[in-house]
């Protein structure tokens, strides 16, 4: 079994005092992105979890639009928490950006035919 003992040269990578910043157009695209992506599941949520009846009142007299509402408000209030917890390194704005490229056009077109 061999260890190292030069512990110093080991964790050069690990230890770097801060990652560097995304620049300004990769931070806006990916939280653009991002919000954007999030404010639309949010829509498509909030649409589907609705009842089937349109009065909310109705609610009450079917039990599966009863979990479905719940689980639909828990689902949205998770998603508007995730619009505020922005991503910590700078790989994840970027992907976030390239994300929004390819998926707003898919989630707007999903919005627009569930509506």
């Amino acid at each position: 079994m061999r260890t190292e003992a030069n512990l110093q040269s080991n964790q050069t990578g690990k230890t770097r005092s801060g990652d560097p910043r995304p620049s300004a157009r990769v931070w806006y695209g990916g939280v653009l992105g991002r919000t954007l992506f999030l404010i639309i599941l949010i829509v498509i949520t909030a649409k589907v979890a609705s009842p089937q009846i349109e009065r909310l009142s109705s609610i009450y007299e079917t039990p599966g639009d009863l979990v479905r509402v719940l689980m639909g408000v828990g689902v949205c209030g998770w998603f508007v928490v995730n619009l505020f917890i922005l991503p910590k390194d700078v790989g994840a704005y970027r992907i976030w950006m390239y994300l929004g490229l390819l998926l707003l056009p898919l989630s707007a077109l999903c919005a627009y035919v569930i509506w």
